[in-house]
């Protein structure tokens, strides 16, 4: 496995984690509404969410792989220009995140698979991992080792990440209600999308 396509897969994920979707909503909600204490069950419940969708995507594209590699070759070329998109519409996002403070009293077990649920059961996940696994994968290196790698890499990148947001969010409320603030973070965030697709074109044409 290349190191270039390891960084570049690291930095698109950190990136792409960071993007409000159901998934962070969820996390700020409670954590505003219930404290730090939400922080670890909501931050397994994520990964082990993201660990289910992205194995039976990475399951998908292995068989694809292993099917036809033009059609590998050209979901790799797909993936590169979808992350540009994703960057382009970050960059051009607006600001606070819009999530309501949960204020039900429930166990750290419930929060744990309430996670679980909305990060493995958005169909989102699982199309999204199709598309965007495929443009750092190398077809001519062993593909059990870059599933475990990648998915390890994505894992622990989505743990920290949900922790973080509910930490921030309980303890300085006023950055995720703050739009001056989560404009910039989609400004850089878009722009490092846009230079990860890039990238990955280059790879892919020189790999090609």
């Amino acid at each position: 496995m290349m190191f270039e396509s390891l960084l570049a897969f690291t930095a698109a994920s950190a990136v792409l984690l960071i993007i409000p979707g159901p998934t962070v909503l969820l996390v700020v909600s409670y954590a505003l509404g219930q404290g730090w204490r939400t922080a670890l069950p909501m931050a397994i419940g994520v990964a082990l969410g993201d660990f289910t969708a992205m194995t039976l995507s990475m399951l998908g594209v292995g068989a694809l792989l292993a099917a036809s590699a033009t059609l590998f070759t050209i979901l790799k070329w797909v993936g590169a220009a979808y992350l540009v998109y994703l960057g382009v519409k970050l960059w051009r996002a607006g600001g606070a995140l819009e999530a309501a403070p949960r204020t039900d009293a429930v166990s750290a077990l419930r929060m744990l698979g309430h996670a679980w649920l909305v990060t493995a059961l958005n169909p989102k996940s699982i199309t999204f991992f199709v598309a965007f696994l495929p443009a750092f994968l190398d077809p001519n290196a062993d593909f059990l080792t870059q599933m475990i790698v990648f998915e390890t890499t994505f894992l622990a990148l989505a743990f920290a990440n949900a922790f973080g947001y509910a930490v921030v969010a309980s303890r300085a409320r006023g950055f995720v209600s703050n739009p001056r603030a989560i404009g910039v973070v989609n400004k850089v965030g878009g722009g490092l999308l846009i230079g990860a697709g890039a990238a990955t074109v280059t790879m892919a044409g020189a790999r090609n």
